[in-house]
């Protein structure tokens, strides 16, 4: 079942140093807790919220990035009941539900860091694609 809404609920992007020599630039992607709410679309439905945190650190002491939201995910009762039930029990989730979270939360948070890191003169923290001049192929015999 789908992702019905996205939120994100604290945006941080702090400058501590300046930028020399290597950096390395660590992500971090957690969900901290999954609650179950409401959402009222044309009737009251149960869905489930999760409450993430996304973290990029860049090293050694240049500043970091932080952005917690939540997502609504919509599904049967009886699966938002087994998924809260896993949760509760020992902090996990169904392969497939985790997959759907954390490309959701990485697809949303990767570009709102990318403007983050913009704004206080970080590096990007993925690699952004370059044009390149042309190379000579007109020789190539394949």
């Amino acid at each position: 079942m789908p992702i019905v809404g996205f939120q994100f609920d604290k945006l941080s992007a702090h400058r501590t140093g300046t930028i020399k020599g290597k950096i390395d630039i660590a992500h971090n992607v957690n969900i901290k807790d999954v609650k179950p709410d409401q959402i009222n679309l044309d009737k009251k439905q149960d869905v489930l919220k999760f409450e993430f945190e996304f973290k990029v650190d860049y090293k050694p002491g240049l500043g970091n990035i932080l952005l917690e939201g939540h997502l609504l995910y919509l599904d049967t009762p009886e699966k938002i009941k087994e998924i809260q039930t896993s949760w509760k029990k020992n902090k996990r989730l169904p392969d497939n539900i985790t997959t759907n979270v954390i490309n959701m939360v990485l697809t949303k948070s990767n570009v709102k860091s990318l403007i983050l890191s913009q704004d206080v003169n970080l590096p990007p923290q993925i690699q952004l694609p370059k044009a390149m001049p042309k190379t000579n192929t007109e020789n190539y015999i394949g």
